[in-house]
């Protein structure tokens, strides 16, 4: 068992160590993985974009094997407001973003989406054997995933690394999946 603190500083030591080849390697294997979801009764899906300085996941890659596959599909981002920690959520545009104070792209749009989310890609460092997640500390997506009835999809360049995470709060979020470049984990 280890806390949240002590992995957030080894998984992002890890990522930031691989080459570029691993990473891209990974990220093609988690397209691959993406793309065995079940879209059949998803109507929108709300991405997480990557910040590239911390190897997150390239969602990018998903977004536009989506758009592609199922153009029906609203894809949904989010803009942070780091005052009070949370996001508002906006269709998705290449042309609509812009990097924010903390690298992480953002749509600009003031239009938002306003329909159900059916699904959610959730950025995250670590999980356990439980579903749940260690992600920057923040509680963003906690606070945004809490009562919502979307499918909750962590995305890992890494498998389980943690049989059990020791500080799991009451208001932590389980996943329902998540991909890893190599298997999908359910709960």
């Amino acid at each position: 068992m280890a806390n949240k603190s002590t992995i957030r500083k080894q998984v992002l030591k890890e990522r930031l160590a691989l080459s570029d080849d691993e990473f891209l390697v990974m990220n093609q294997l988690l397209l691959a993985q993406f793309k065995t979801l079940d879209f059949s009764q998803i109507k929108s899906v709300h991405f997480f974009l990557p910040i590239v300085r911390k190897r997150e996941p390239d969602t990018f890659l998903m977004i536009d094997w989506l758009q592609e596959n199922y153009p029906e599909i609203h894809i949904v981002v989010s803009r942070s407001n780091f005052e009070d920690h949370s996001m508002s959520h906006h269709p998705f545009s290449k042309e609509d973003l812009k990097e924010n104070s903390y690298h992480i792209l953002e749509p600009q749009t003031t239009t938002v989406f306003e329909d159900e989310i059916d699904m959610v890609l959730v950025p995250l460092l670590a999980f356990d054997q439980k579903g749940y997640r260690v992600g920057y500390g923040k509680g963003f997506y906690d606070r945004f995933l809490s009562g919502l009835e979307s499918k909750k999809v962590g995305v890992s360049l890494f498998e389980v690394q943690h049989e059990d995470i020791s500080d799991v709060h009451e208001d932590d979020i389980r996943l329902d999946f998540c991909l890893t470049p190599k298997q999908i984990y359910k709960w």
